[in-house]
């Protein structure tokens, strides 16, 4: 009996045929390799599997334990809701991108040691940012181009951690990060570790590369981005930061920064963005509270949202579809048109906003007690505060905006069959966690001793949400969304950018250009001349300097050529890839 499969590669190698499949054989394929990944991920037994000895270094392609499993369970479950609802797609590109991004996503999830993980790690940026490209259109390929650029950066930051770490520790496995815990990275590898880990999390100010990329993705693309970069990041910090009180505030910042900017949206997309960013900071603080429970509601409320998430994505991605509009000022009235696609959003919107019976309250509430049974009530009542905003924005103000308020007269009608179904399927998923929990918390890496269902808490909860909603009643007007742009840490990128271009077009290549003419007119003809006339100098070719020299001066005077952008940017692609490949070849040859 095989023991594992890596349903990462599954995936992976599963990419390949899908251009030469058509019609329903490609349906079949697309649907079936998923599934199959989600078995080999239930049959599968923990221990390590691939283990190698590399130029002196222990290289372990597989890890599996409960943190590992649960993970890839909810990855898996994720990778075949996704393709049901992109099955209606024709081209076969953003299969092909969907299949390598979760493949490389679990390949993340199952590493055990950090060569592995960043491999699979860069997979992973460049599979998601076609989904981004593909879209088509300048916003969208100007956003991918950032969406890269970012996260090549941050790829640079952890490849250079793992080099400075694997030097101190004398080992490449992944873990918990020596001299982790409470007091968090000691030694600048481990530092710049956590700092790739946080920009995939999009801890702020890190975080506007998500908010900025993934309302531009395609319909498909934006359900498959939801799901995977940022939680794979919420793994890592669980694997190898647990306990680092550093996390506990950035988590509580994430969660209010997430909600305030969402008040501020008009596009329903980047709305649910900023969600992404509100949620995962509960995750990321249950990662720094570090305690059992603290990192079971963690990891529960990670699985909890990959669905819920997915599911509003799906539902506001069935309205582009269906309209092409994706601003709450441009939509309303589609409720006559859409029924089944309101009901099974609002399944979206009552789980992530944690009411009872929906998955979002069995989680986040996890994350919120083990704060308060460490004794952290400013925690609690930021976390608490970012919880009635997430029902605020996502399940009243986005809903009756999108599909009630005013009538758009906008023609609309149910999106495919497959994505309804797709959808459903997250539906139903979300209420058979929240009325049944048990199962998924018999996954989680820590014995559970935690009921969610108290009387108190149940109370407690309808309170704070029908409050809530009596607000948003009360207070419908100053709610409306205005079509304006908000100005989020992006600005600060773009604008370096801007400056960098600037400089690398006037400063820079004015000092080249006017080396160059004084190398070609001078140094050139200089060395040719004396090379002919052998020990004696050849006066035509000093001439022949002479003359280069005032050419040269008179040109360095001049205006140049204007450098094209595209051409900055495959220089700056092509600098950082020859940082990546010289730094790796260091890392696998030392001893």
């Amino acid at each position: 009996m095989i023991d594992f499969v890596h349903p990462g590669i599954l995936l992976i190698l599963g990419a390949v045929p899908i251009p030469f499949l058509k019609g329903s054989v490609r349906k079949v394929f697309l649907v079936l390799v998923p599934a199959l990944a989600i078995v080999a991920v239930l049959t599968m037994e923990p221990g390590s599997y691939g283990a190698a000895r590399v130029f002196g270094q222990e290289i372990l392609f597989a890890k599996v334990d409960k943190l590992s499993i649960v993970f890839a369970t909810v990855f898996t479950i994720m990778a075949l809701i996704g393709m049901v609802y992109a099955l209606h797609l024709p081209r076969a590109g953003q299969h092909v991108a969907a299949f390598v991004y979760v493949g490389s996503a679990l390949g993340v999830v199952f590493a055990g040691d950090y060569l592995t993980l960043y491999l699979f790690w860069e997979g992973m940026a460049f599979a998601s940012a076609y989904l981004v490209f593909a879209q088509g259109g300048e916003r969208a390929i100007r956003a991918a181009f950032r969406y890269l650029m970012v996260h090549v950066t941050g790829g640079v930051a952890l490849l250079g951690g793992i080099v400075l770490h694997g030097f101190a520790a004398g080992s490449l496995l992944f873990g918990p990060i020596a001299g982790g815990g409470a007091a968090g990275a000691t030694d600048i590898g481990g530092y710049l570790i956590l700092a790739g880990f946080l920009l995939n999390a999009a801890v702020p100010p890190l975080n506007a590369w998500l908010t900025d990329a993934y309302p531009e993705a395609t319909v498909t693309g934006a359900v498959f981005m939801s799901a995977f970069t940022t939680k794979t990041a919420v793994y890592v910090l669980a694997r190898a930061f647990p306990g680092t009180e550093l996390l506990v505030w950035l988590g509580a910042v994430m969660a209010l920064y997430g909600v305030i900017y969402a008040v501020l949206e008009n596009d329903c997309r980047r709305l649910l963005a900023y969600h992404i960013v509100s949620q995962v900071g509960y995750m990321v603080a249950g990662i720094g509270i570090g305690t059992e429970m603290a990192l079971n509601g963690a990891t529960s409320h990670a699985f909890a949202h990959i669905l819920y998430k997915a599911l509003l994505f799906m539902g506001a991605g069935a309205v582009v579809e269906v309209t092409g509009r994706r601003k709450l000022t441009e939509l309303g009235g589609l409720y006559k048109a859409m029924p089944l696609t309101v009901a099974l959003y609002m399944v979206g919107a009552f789980a992530i906003s944690a009411f009872p019976f929906f998955s979002g309250f069995v989680t986040k509430s996890m994350v919120i007690a083990a704060a308060d049974q460490d004794h952290r009530a400013l925690v609690v009542l930021v976390l608490t505060m970012a919880s009635a905003g997430t029902f605020l924005h996502t399940g009243l103000k986005l809903p009756y905006y999108m599909f009630f308020g005013p009538d758009r007269k906008l023609e609309a009608r149910e999106p495919p069959s497959n994505m309804l179904v797709a959808m459903g399927m997250a539906a139903l998923l979300c209420i058979a966690i929240g009325v049944f929990p048990g199962p998924l918390y018999a996954l989680l890496p820590y014995p559970v001793a935690f009921e969610p269902y108290t009387g108190a808490h149940v109370t407690e909860s309808l309170g704070l949400l029908m409050f809530t909603a009596l607000g948003f009643v009360l207070f419908l007007k100053a709610l409306d969304p205005e079509n304006t742009i908000s100005i989020d840490t992006d600005w600060f990128y773009r604008k370096g950018a801007r400056a960098f271009l600037w400089l690398a077009e006037k400063p820079l290549a004015r000092y080249e250009k006017a080396v160059s003419n004084v190398s070609d007119s001078v140094v050139l003809p200089l060395l040719h001349g004396t090379a002919r006339a052998g020990l004696r100098v050849d006066l035509n070719g000093v001439d022949a300097a002479v003359n280069g020299l005032a050419r040269a001066i008179l040109a360095g005077g001049g205006a140049l050529r204007r450098l094209q952008t595209g051409m900055v940017t495959h220089y700056a692609l092509a600098m950082i890839a020859g940082v990546i490949a010289a730094i790796t070849v260091f890392a696998v040859v030392w001893q």
